[in-house]
């Protein structure tokens, strides 16, 4: 596992951004952001769309007092291991502990019997149950979050494409030559993938003396002002597909909610996905009126967008809205990084910088 060490901040030990296999995460391009966010005078910042608290990481590490915001529990969980912990770390027995029934306690096996023959194996299922239900009761929040950081990862290690987007186990599974995934990862075990995930969010605590928050909303209602605001919306192609990302990641939030989890289903997905919600970024007519009205309300902010050169709305779209705030406007390209299931090869990452 393969960690990045960000040194922007003088420490004895420099803390590492764990390894992770969300889409759409810009951990890779944190050198990149790094070198224009250091042009920037700021002490507080959102990261606004936080997903993997990435960028969240990257300005705790610089810092600054940080809140990142995010609609999916599981990514604000992510944020409360990762940022608004201020030291909490597992020991051993924490780990051990996590993946062992606990006697006299009677588990569900919601997930074994609702997604048998879907994302994992039933023995691989009735381990989740566990596991999902231990931590459910797992009072102490940051231990909890550090632990379904570490469960996150394992789940998509094990699973192709590492999402949960359609109904796949059986490729997984087959004995033929693959062009594509890593079969390492999906023969590991689940206790070894999920030791190891937790000794990575270990590695990744540490304190930045200020009082950083996680999380989970609107980011329009993000409660607060803020010298800087990083703005990484889900991005929709001009084809008129996008990141679907409650789509991608739903057995995620599920395990986030096990008890409710039943009520929340999609019976008629096959996949069993959970209920959809309106999204205004995965709809071409939406996503325009959207990113204006995040601009509007962040308008007193210094402004840092994130998005990609073939997404609606458009470059000089963006950038006009961004003038339209008041904004003096510089727009940063990184050179073309296709990603899994990318279908344009020289889209190229944009920062819109605006003061």
């Amino acid at each position: 596992m393969r960690q990045l060490e960000l040194t922007l901040v003088p420490r004895p030990h420099p803390a590492l951004f764990p390894s992770t296999r969300y889409q759409g995460s810009k951990r890779k391009l944190l050198p990149w952001i790094a070198s224009h966010l250091r042009e920037l005078r700021f002490d507080t910042a959102l990261d606004a769309m936080s997903g993997t608290a990435a960028v969240a990481y990257l300005l705790k590490q610089m810092g600054k007092q940080v809140v990142a915001n995010d609609r999916l529990f599981a990514n604000a969980e992510i944020a409360r291991a990762l940022i608004e912990n201020p030291g909490e770390r597992l020991c051993e027995e924490d780990i051990e502990k996590a993946m062992q029934p606990r006697p006299g306690v009677l588990y569900s096996r919601f997930i074994e019997e609702t997604f048998a023959g879907i994302y994992f194996t039933d023995e691989e299922n009735r381990w989740l149950d566990v596991v999902a239900q231990n931590l459910s009761r797992l009072r102490h929040p940051y231990r909890r979050a550090l632990l379904r950081f570490a469960l996150f990862q394992s789940c998509l290690a094990k699973r192709p494409y590492n999402l949960f987007h359609r109904k796949n186990l059986d490729l997984r599974l087959r004995e033929v030559k693959r062009g594509f995934g890593n079969k390492a990862a999906w023969d590991r075990p689940f206790p070894d993938h999920f030791r190891g995930f937790a000794r990575e969010a270990n590695a990744a605590v540490f304190d930045n003396s200020r009082e950083n928050r996680a999380l989970c909303g609107d980011a329009l209602e993000a409660p607060g002002r803020f010298d800087l605001v990083y703005l990484d919306p889900p991005y929709l192609r001009r084809d008129g597909s996008g990141a679907d990302y409650p789509g991608f990641y739903h057995f995620l939030e599920g395990i986030c909610d096990y008890s409710r989890w039943s009520e929340r289903l999609d019976r008629a997905s096959p996949h069993l996905r959970l209920k959809p919600e309106p999204d205004p970024w995965l709809n071409a007519s939406q996503a325009r009126p959207a990113f204006r009205r995040l601009i509007e309300r962040f308008a007193e902010s210094i402004l840092v967008v994130s998005f990609r050169s073939d997404g609606i709305p458009a470059e000089e779209e963006i950038a006009a809205m961004l003038r339209d705030a008041g904004k003096k406007v510089k727009v940063l390209r990184q050179a073309p990084r296709p990603y899994a299931l990318s279908r344009n090869r020289d889209s190229c990452e944009l920062l819109f910088v605006a003061k």
